[in-house]
């Protein structure tokens, strides 16, 4: 038997094995690639649920606070604490699942509101719920991977 009968088979067997091994590191990495990839989309999903529900719950504060501001009564004291619960829990999801930056800024749309709901005067602080608003508005873009510029705000100018 001469020493290339021998070497030959052993050769075989070493290059299979590193093809398994190499196929197996590389079938390993689309997987933890994949894995990273769903996550990272099951987070954005879950960090959009909580802005879209704390935008609902302050959606129905400021509806509130126009109506009491038509109507003129302050008489549904109830009405206002369900909504402020509402606002608050809504406001907290978004600090559990949210960026910093995007919880401060719902924590101080919150304030704003909660600080109109509580005034006597319907139009005092309103010029800074709306400067919170947008605030918000623009970190929840920020969080959920929205670029570009910031959005205007004010009305555009007359075309001629």
């Amino acid at each position: 038997m001469t020493w290339y009968a021998t070497v030959l088979p052993l050769a075989g067997v070493v290059l299979g094995s590193a093809g398994t091994l190499v196929g197996q590191y590389l079938t390993t990495r689309v997987d933890a690639r994949r894995e990273r990839r769903a996550q990272a989309t099951a987070e954005r999903a879950e960090r959009k649920e909580a802005i879209l529900g704390f935008l609902s719950a302050a959606q129905s504060v400021e509806l509130f606070l126009d109506r009491r501001d038509v109507i003129g009564s302050q008489e549904d004291d109830d009405e206002a604490r369900d909504q402020l619960h509402a606002l608050w829990l809504t406001k907290k999801t978004c600090e559990l699942v949210c960026s910093d930056r995007t919880a401060q800024a719902a924590h101080d749309y919150t304030l704003a509101l909660h600080a109109l709901l509580r005034a006597g005067s319907p139009t005092e602080g309103v010029a800074g719920k709306r400067e919170h608003r947008h605030a918000f508005m623009e970190e929840a873009r920020r969080e959920l991977g929205v670029n570009g510029d910031r959005l205007r705000r004010e009305l555009p100018p007359p075309t001629r």
